[in-house]
């Protein structure tokens, strides 16, 4: 691949990279307004085009007025705020369009004139096939609240968040290759406390942002305005009351996992400091040091901002920001496992590999 070649495939993947951020961040903004369940049908192609003239909107009006959020919360909407919730989803819907043709148009271009050599193809062909793949989970989410429930399920929620992660840090990575000409991994630092500590940062973030869909799935934010009491207990009453099990309390009771949501954040800046030492002591490249740094950061503004969104009853702004650094937060996490497992070990590393090889302790 040329150089040329090689720079139009990073653009083409760090652009894609920052669409899914984009639909991650307008996809809680689509929550928060409660504007998901607007659009009651699932048409790829012809829903490009909104409903056009007063017949066609009252027909659309019509459809969601029989849904369990038209009928049971917002059945005294008129239609002009109809529109509004609806305008919402569609946008959403648009730029998720928009964000699948510009994976797979390019991709094919790219594979048509061999810039992208077809036994390399793989990882490619699962971005676009992954990207089709999470429309439909969007529109498995959409139907859980179309049926029963005036609102979506908040399994179904967080599977389509960690789908969009997942996507992100596959292109992400693919992007980080191609920007360092595909190097190898390196193989002698498996095993060091960097390289483990570096995986079990970005797992137990993971672990966090799971539990921050559960807590958007659930509407569990507005549980408790207070910190760091909730119902002025530190562990509040109803925490196991919910249901019979109590490992279901801490994934299916908004108090359940409002509360693991608010204290796991400490295990995550636990782990972030732990990282910074050990790299700090271990002699990492710069990019390494700097990306932990902020890091370590990012998780301390992340805290504040979870902290203030409970205080203020969860406003859009503030929830918005709080998912916007949390998504972030993941991007700097895959990065510095990226430069961790592609870094060349330090000498300490190997020092103390060797010597412990040695001695057979």
């Amino acid at each position: 691949m040329s150089e040329q070649d090689n720079k139009k495939i990073i653009r083409w993947l760090f652009v894609v990279c920052g669409l899914i951020m984009i639909m991650v961040v307008f996809g809680g903004f689509v929550r928060l307004t409660r504007s998901g369940l607007s659009i009651v049908e699932w048409n790829p192609v012809s829903g490009v085009i909104p409903p056009i003239g007063q017949a066609a909107w009252e027909a659309e009006f019509a459809k969601y007025q029989q849904t369990p959020e038209g009928a049971l919360i917002n059945h005294s909407i008129t239609l002009t705020q109809y529109k509004e919730i609806f305008y919402v989803e569609y946008i959403h819907r648009l730029i998720a369009r928009f964000a699948g043709l510009f994976v797979v148009i390019p991709l094919f271009y790219y594979l048509y004139k061999g810039i992208i050599p077809r036994k390399k193809s793989f990882v490619y062909l699962l971005i676009g096939a992954l990207f089709g793949f999470q429309g439909f989970l969007g529109w498995y989410m959409v139907s859980s609240g179309l049926v029963e429930n005036p609102a979506v399920d908040h399994f179904r929620l967080t599977i389509h968040l960690l789908m969009a992660l997942f996507l992100l840090a596959l292109t992400m990575w693919t992007a980080l290759r191609h920007v360092h000409h595909f190097p190898k991994v390196i193989n002698d630092g498996r095993g060091s406390l960097p390289y483990v500590l570096s995986a079990v940062v970005l797992t137990i973030l993971v672990i966090q942002i799971t539990y921050g869909g559960f807590v958007a799935g659930l509407k569990a934010g507005w549980i408790s305005n207070t910190w760091p009491l909730m119902g002025g207990r530190l562990i509040p009453a109803a925490l196991f009351s919910q249901f019979d099990a109590w490992w279901q309390n801490l994934i299916s009771s908004p108090v359940g996992v409002h509360f693991v949501h608010r204290w796991f954040a400490f295990v995550v800046l636990g782990a972030a400091t732990w990282l910074y030492f050990i790299t700090k002591r271990h002699a990492y490249s710069a990019n390494v040091h700097k990306a932990v740094i902020y890091f370590l950061a990012l998780v301390a503004v992340q805290i504040t901002l979870g902290i203030t969104t409970i205080w203020f009853s969860v406003p859009i702004v503030l929830a918005l920001s709080h998912q916007a650094v949390g998504l972030l937060l993941f991007v700097v996490a895959v990065y510095i496992r990226y430069e961790i497992v592609h870094t060349p070990i330090p000498a300490q590393i190997v020092e103390r590999q060797t010597a412990v090889a040695q001695t057979g302790d």
